[in-house]
């Protein structure tokens, strides 16, 4: 765990690590390319109503915000991104 803010709820506090992309192969491109985001561990990243695992809505701006950040930070198209993620989430 680590301390910081949360990118869902804001809240500070002990935090956990999310990749943004899963996968065994998305999930260390995550890591490569600092697409992770603090989540609080209980309510926001596993188990809340809103939490990164369970809602599709929280994934989908997490896959959003992901993929804006990647192709600011890359330089990169949106078919760049796909290249490299396999998908398209905007």
């Amino acid at each position: 765990a680590v301390f910081g803010r949360c990118w869902l709820c804001g809240r500070w506090g002990q935090m956990e690590e999310h990749h943004i992309f899963g996968g065994t192969a998305n999930r260390r491109k995550s890591e490569r390319y600092g697409l992770t985001v603090l989540l609080c561990g209980e309510s926001c990243h596993r188990n809340g109503p809103r939490a990164a695992h369970r809602c599709k809505e929280t994934a989908l701006a997490l896959h959003q915000y992901g993929q804006r950040k990647y192709m600011e930070e890359q330089d990169a198209t949106v078919e760049d991104f796909r290249r490299e993620f396999g998908r398209n989430y905007l």
